[in-house]
């Protein structure tokens, strides 16, 4: 053997996909064929260049003792403290020059070295195969000092055959990984750019006889409840399945009767595939894809998606996903009533799709190509339209395909995100339609349907999609006649996504839109001991794009976030409604496949937010579609007067494999009599005494009109107009957005640094009023307030009176008063809850009687912004003081003031104050999802209108 002494890289930038790598074959997690995980600690060497170092690293023998370790998998910038780099972040912006394939001279590139022995029972007949789950972005390896070769393909399986080079002790593989190579320019996605090898190392014992690639194929007719099961296997085998009396050669079809696999009902059946060396247990669902009538339908039905774009992210460990992370994320999903999922932008880890299989979710499973970045030079020289990278495309789309093939939750292939439209594409959809004609191929960016069996856009607006729910959208012929998804819809980035509740009443109306997939599943945030979690930027990046990698359903560390709440309430499989007044409920199985008989029902009356009595409520197991009206008992007799309310609630009625028995799937809730409003006389007049008025209970600033005190609890800001909030994401929205950017305009206008100016402070007979204008400096505009404080003795009332004056453009960001307390912390009140809520993201509050803290109502946004108001509060009490509505408020409160809230970048530039700010709000406007897609929809506007609202205020000590 000889090494080269003078290294020669040029494979980096080779557009091929590599060389001496096995074809791709079908994934399994295993079987009774020995195999040998090397996972681990590895000797790691960083050079700052590809050709920094020859090869004799890889020689046998060679002492690595004074290398760093770093665990596999794993990402060598998330590792060492900084000591091997750091992350980058973008979202389409290539991190290095568009010279394709070039990339550059300062290429990081990691050494990882391992010795390793065979176990003692490691069989001496057979081959072995060495497999890389996954390694980012070009991988060279050699095994006791021969060369295997080399690939790209971040995302996707590669594997080699070893076997004549395996020996009983010290085996020496090494690994030479570069951050940037040609296969860079087709890694372009969404996310932080991460190197080195992140799944799964595996050694794979190979026996005489054992199981090469197969294609599990399991058809069902929804006509005659039968399925149809053929194994199409390189190596002659016998299939059988227990459970069904199977017992075939492989390549044969067996017909039987069978339960279909779907996503609500993810019945799989246990088998083997048996060849004369190796036993590979099977796990088969029986379910038919098809486009027809225009519409995709599993199983003889059109499937609505309620889905999810998925990333994979560990906030310690990066795309470094083990199995319990991966369990979590399926869980989480099936629990707030996901019923899909698009693994974007590239193949997951397999062990995920196993998972997907057996809980139950329909999934797009998508090719790792992006290539967004040539948007910047109107896609020139875009490699998916350039014949030299073809080779590498299909390659990526045949190691997807045949990775995942024996899936029954996939139901779509796509080619990918991002990437332009070219011949190569086209390439990749012949390929894959021809493999395998039994699923539909997806991608987004063929407008034109040429390539494709659905039409799918992301983040088109709401009109327009109801265009195309009623076919008035034009497009070609082909499209026309296609269904279409929102592949990426819901931009959840910070606050939000605003606006989902009417998109979903849109997919159920219209046939042809079956539905979409949110982006995304999890903020994309790295653990760090300053910030708390770091995003775009915060490593120095030359080129980053801040928080927009911080745009998912869960926070980094996989606790949901108010929009999976939102989410999970908006597409809850069954809909139940109430009429008070005759007492019944409305419920509709929303469901595509399952009847009602997993589900039990339960009732409960409220007075005031309190439960006064509940009990089970006999549904019928309403089949798909089905609805029922059910008749609620009689009320029960309560004295006290108060507000009542019906809530209804459809739970599991068994333990599940994803649930435990009485999870809530859905519910609903509505009035059994209006609201009786705060009475309020005024009997009380203001009492001047020195630099003080008193009014009942309070007094206040004889000067300045300010409230100083109510009954004994210090008033440390008097309330005041406030219209000004801490802008969101979405508020904000993003530069190439078509629509008005209504957070940029906020500040424009200067709403963020409003001027009160006192026009007189009058104590009348009854009342003490005081009559200011609101105005941002350099503008016209301002905001005519009337405060008029009342008072019964015990209780004072704070009427709000607000005249806009001059043209008001904008809408505004809230409207409401704002104070401050100097002690509070526990807080109760009788509203909307448990979590935030606002104009178009209120469907998860549900009204009822909450207790918190101040601490625990802030929602801990990566970026800190608007959040944490509650919605439709009667009354809170908090800081010893209770606080009654006319009509219901939001309220918020929280350590620091909206303007150190504005200011703060991150979670910890946060510090309590010695107040507590209390927000009453009669108005917000609405969140939308512009920080990528549409703003909020004219209806949640907050115009700048004349408006009257009303607080009493009283003690609780």
């Amino acid at each position: 053997m000889s090494f080269r002494t003078s290294p020669s890289a040029d494979y980096v930038e080779d557009v091929s996909p590599g060389r001496g790598t096995l074809p791709p074959r079908a994934w399994y997690a295993a079987s009774d064929a020995q195999s040998l995980s090397l996972n681990g600690n590895w000797r790691f060497r960083l050079s700052a260049t590809a050709d920094a170092e020859d090869d004799s690293f890889a020689e046998e023998g060679y002492d690595a003792g004074d290398w760093a370790e770093v665990a596999v998998p794993g990402h060598w910038v998330l590792q060492g403290d900084g000591a091997f780099g750091s992350p980058i972040y973008t979202n389409h912006l290539y991190p290095f020059p568009v010279d394709p394939p070039h990339v550059p001279t300062e290429n990081p590139t990691g050494d990882h070295l391992r010795v390793f022995d065979l176990p003692s029972d490691w069989p001496s007949d057979g081959g072995a195969v060495l497999r890389f789950d996954g390694v980012e972005s070009c991988a060279r390896v050699w095994l006791n000092g021969t060369e295997l070769g080399e690939f790209k393909g971040s995302r996707l399986p590669h594997e080699f055959a070893v076997g004549h080079l395996l020996k009983p002790g010290g085996n020496t593989l090494a690994v030479r990984v570069h951050q940037w190579s040609a296969g860079s320019y087709l890694e372009d996605q969404d996310q932080w750019w991460l190197p080195g090898i992140f799944r799964d190392v595996t050694l794979l014992h190979r026996p005489a006889g054992g199981v090469g690639d197969f294609f599990v194929h399991a058809s069902y007719d929804h006509t005659t409840g039968q399925g149809t099961l053929r194994v199409d296997s390189d190596v002659d085998g016998r299939v059988t399945v227990p459970a069904l009396d199977i017992d075939v050669a492989t390549g044969e079809s067996v017909t039987v009767a069978v339960e279909p696999w779907t996503a609500e009902t993810p019945t799989l059946y246990d088998g083997v595939l048996a060849t004369e060396g190796e036993r590979v247990p099977l796990r088969i669902g029986f379910r038919t894809v098809v486009l027809e009538d225009g519409l995709i339908k599993v199983n003889g039905r059109a499937v609505l998606f309620k889905g999810v774009n998925r990333h994979e992210w560990h906030h310690e460990k990066g795309r470094a996903l083990d199995l319990e992370t991966m369990r979590e994320d399926v869980l989480l999903m099936k629990r707030h009533n996901l019923n899909a999922v698009r693994t974007s932008h590239y193949p997951p880890h397999p062990a995920f799709l196993d998972l997907c299989d057996e809980y139950g979710l329909w999934v797009i499973d998508e090719c790792d190509l992006e290539t967004h970045g040539f948007t910047e030079q109107d896609w020139r020289d875009n490699p998916v339209d350039d014949d030299r990278w073809t080779p590498a495309l299909l390659d990526r789309a045949a190691r997807m395909v045949e990775r995942d093939k024996n899936h029954p939750s996939i139901v779509f292939w796509s080619l990918g995100n991002e990437a332009g439209t070219g011949r190569g594409l086209t390439a990749m959809a012949e390929w894959i339609h021809e493999r395998d004609p039994e699923r539909l191929v997806h991608y987004e960016g063929d407008w034109n349907c040429r390539d494709t069996d659905v039409y799918s856009r992301m983040y088109a607006f709401h009109d327009e999609v109801e265009k195309i729910g009623q076919r008035l959208d034009g497009g070609t012929h082909k499209r026309r006649e296609l269904p279409f998804i929102q592949c990426e819809y819901g931009h959840a980035m910070g606050n939000g996504p605003g606006g989902l509740a009417d998109y979903q009443e849109l997919f159920e109306k219209y046939e042809r839109l079956q539905g979409g997939f949110i982006w995304e599943w999890i903020d994309h945030g790295v653990k760090h001991p300053e910030l708390g979690y770091a995003y775009g930027g915060d490593f120095g990046e030359e080129l980053h794009d801040g928080n927009f990698v911080c745009d998912g359903l869960v926070f980094p560390d996989r606790t949901p976030s108010p929009g999976l709440i939102e989410y999970k309430k908006v597409i809850e499989p069954v809909h139940i409604e109430g009429d008070g007044a005759n007492g019944t409920v409305h419920v509709t199985n929303k469901q595509d496949f399952a009847d009602l008989s997993a589900l039990a029902f339960e009732w409960s009356c409220q007075v005031d937010g309190e439960t006064v009595e509940s009990g089970s409520l006999a549904v019928p197991a309403l089949a798909p579609g089905e609805s029922a009206e059910v008749k609620l008992p009689e009320p029960p007799a309560d004295g006290r007067g108060g507000e009542r309310q019906w809530t209804v609630r459809a739970l599991l009625a068994d333990d599940t494999s994803w649930a435990p028995k009485g999870h809530v799937v859905a519910w609903g809730q509505f009035a059994a009599g209006a609201r009786p409003l705060p009475s309020f006389p005024a009997t009380d007049r203001p009492v001047r005494e020195a630099d003080r008025i008193t009014l009942g209970p309070a007094a206040f600033d004889a000067r300045t009109g300010a409230l100083l005190s109510i009954g004994g609890v210090p008033v440390g800001a008097t309330p005041r107009l406030d219209v000004w909030r801490a802008p969101t994401d979405n508020d904000e929205g993003a530069e190439w957005q078509t629509d008005t950017r209504y957070g940029t305009l906020w500040r424009t206008l200067g709403l963020h640094r409003m001027r009160h100016r006192l026009v007189s402070v009058e104590a009348g007979d009854d009342a003490l009023t005081v009559r200011t204008r609101v105005a941002p400096a350099a503008r016209e505009v301002g905001l005519d307030t009337v405060y008029r404080w009342t008072s019964d003795g015990e209780r004072l009332r704070l009427s709000v009176s607000v005249t806009p004056q001059g043209d008001w453009t904008v809408p505004l960001p809230r409207l409401g008063v704002r104070f401050g307390l100097p002690e509070a912390d526990a807080v109760e009140w009788f509203g909307g809850g448990p979590g935030e809520a606002y104009p178009d993201t209120r469907a998860a509050s549900m009204v009822g009687r909450w207790r918190s803290t101040v601490d625990a109502l802030q929602t801990p946004y990566l970026r800190p912004q608007e959040n944490g108001a509650r919605a439709d509060v009667r009354w809170v009490e908090l800081g010893g003081l209770r606080i009654e509505g006319d009509p219901e408020f939001w309220f918020t409160a929280r350590r620091w003031t909206t303007e150190q809230l504005d200011a703060a970048r991150h979670r910890t530039d946060l510090a309590p104050g010695d107040m507590v700010w209390v927000n009453l709000d009669h108005g917000q406007h609405g969140i939308g999802s512009q920080s990528c897609g549409p703003g909020p929809l004219p209806r949640y506007f907050l115009k700048a209108e004349p408006a009257e609202f009303a607080f009493v205020f009283s003690t609780t000590r």
